[in-house]
């Protein structure tokens, strides 16, 4: 199909192409209030939570316009065995994928981390260990929705993806838990870090529901469940989250400069 007939097949389906639009609307009114908030934040620290979680509705709105044009969306076959072998809505019974959300996933969620890593007063090494494998998961759960050769191989990409999702869940409940108490910062880090797992852990299953698993939900309803999920983990967490930065900064300013106040010691290394 080209563009065009993707753009007409979506606005065609009213529950589909509201799912896209309200998050389009949502993340624009996200950036101009999170703009506003941050608008007489001075320390550094507590800017880079600014920019980070402001890379968040950002990254949304450009994703969602180009599923909503049919840009990053396609029909694919679904392999022998799956329910949607050859029932779609597409051309030879191809089942609609919106591909893009995995490019979201892919560029939001790392910053999601990176500001929740940067609150807690986490080291480098932690940090970066949790983006490159929340980036790992997003790319392998684009290669299990891509891949139409085989069902039991996009199932084998699936359970690639939730393997990287148990190290993010572990970095998440385990190490910056603790260095959030070190730095001070243990109430909002632990709402945040909550209300974070609890919705992440619908985004696979959803999948493994949705069309692109054992398609229960058509994908209307599925659509509506991701963009759900968007909302309240990326719009309203950033809300939540600058908010308390802005009546925080002081606390945020206190940390030790760079990324290695909170360690296994509790104590941030002494200048020279």
């Amino acid at each position: 199909m080209t563009q065009t007939e993707m753009f007409q097949f979506i606005q065609g389906n009213t529950l589909l192409s509201a799912s896209l639009w309200v998050n389009i609307a949502l993340a624009g009114l996200s950036i101009l209030l999170f703009v506003y908030m941050g608008r007489n934040v001075e320390d550094p620290r507590a800017q880079l939570i600014f920019v980070a979680t402001l890379m968040v509705p950002l990254v949304s709105i450009s994703s969602y316009t180009g599923l909503v044009s049919g840009l990053t969306v396609s029909f694919l076959e679904m392999p022998a065995g799956h329910a949607l072998a050859g029932a779609g809505a597409g051309p030879e019974g191809g089942v609609f994928t919106p591909w893009g959300r995995y490019l979201t996933w892919a560029f939001s969620t790392p910053m999601i981390l990176v500001a929740l890593g940067l609150l807690a007063g986490s080291n480098i090494t932690k940090l970066f260990t949790a983006v490159v494998a929340d980036v790992g998961m997003c790319i392998t759960g684009l290669a299990a929705a891509l891949t139409t050769s085989s069902l039991l191989l996009r199932w084998v990409w699936y359970a690639i993806s939730c393997a990287f999702f148990v190290v993010v869940l572990y970095i998440l409940l385990a190490e910056w838990s603790q260095d959030a108490e070190v730095a001070g910062t243990a109430d909002i880090f632990n709402t945040l870090k909550v209300l974070t797992v609890v919705l992440w852990l619908g985004y696979p299953i959803f999948w493994a529901l949705g069309a692109e698993g054992i398609a229960v939900l058509d994908i209307a309803v599925t659509s509506w469940a991701y963009s759900g999920m968007d909302i309240i983990a990326k719009y309203l967490f950033a809300f939540l989250l600058l908010r308390w930065v802005v009546n925080n900064e002081r606390t945020v300013a206190d940390m030790a400069s760079g990324l290695g106040s909170a360690s296994a010691g509790g104590a941030a290394p002494a200048d020279d």
